[in-house]
This record gives C-alpha cells, structure tokens and sequence, in this order.
C-alpha cells in the first residue's frame, strides 16, 4: 500500500475511533441547534429517513446532544441531502430513549428510503447544565 492510502485509511480510523454505535450529529444547520440528523453505526454516519418523523424521536436526537428538547421537526432533507448509508427508517421513539438506536425502527441500514427523505430537527437553542 502506498503511503497516502495508509494515511487515509489512519485519518479515517482516528477520526471515528471512541464514537459508539447510536451516536448522534446534527449537520448542514446555522447553528449547532439545528440540522440533518445523522447516526454513527458501525464505523460510519449516515442519515436518518423522515418517514414517521415526529417530535418525540426529535426529541430523543436534541436531548442526546445537551439541549432541552426538539422545537421543530423537518423532513425532505431541509437541511441538505446527506450521503453515506440511511441507517435507521421508520423511527418510532417514546420521547425518553437515550438514542434513535434504542428506539423502534426497521433495524439498522433497513430502509426503504432516498437521501431526500432525510430527517431533521431545530432543538432548543438553551443547552443544559
């Protein structure tokens, strides 16, 4: 293998390296309460489908990441069409759950969607203490 590539492949490790599955990401947004909901599983991040999107699994997304709860559920990929694998459709959450990975779905990388499905949220821009 040629050097570059090792380097890639080390950049690529190093940068996913201590992140568990069913962590969460908001992307594309103005500001860092907002944006297209992305899910680490497996070693990569990909989108989440907006079919079923509601405030409860929104809310589960902003209180995972610090804020008191979601303001705003956005579908059709408000937030710009992700790339990268659509890791979790059909999201069903109670609202409490501490990831969209532990809530009902069609199972990881099981979805019947296109990238302009893709979910987003606006959570409450006050972060808790």
């Amino acid at each position: 293998m040629a050097l570059p590539e090792l380097l890639w492949i080390w950049l690529l490790v190093a940068g996913t390296h201590g992140l568990e599955d069913g962590t969460m990401r908001l992307v594309n947004g103005d500001s860092a309460n907002e944006g297209r909901v992305e899910v680490f599983y497996r070693g990569q991040w990909g989108t989440v489908c907006d079919d079923g999107w509601d405030l409860d699994d929104a809310h589960v997304v902003c209180r995972a990441l610090g804020f008191e709860n979601a303001t705003q559920v956005l579908r059709n990929a408000a937030f710009g069409q992700g790339t990268g694998p659509i890791m979790l459709d059909d999201v069903e959450c109670v609202g409490t759950e501490p990831s969209l990975g532990d809530c009902k779905s069609q199972g990881w990388l099981q979805s019947n969607c296109g990238h302009q499905e893709d979910a987003g949220v606006i959570c409450n821009n006050s972060e808790q203490a």
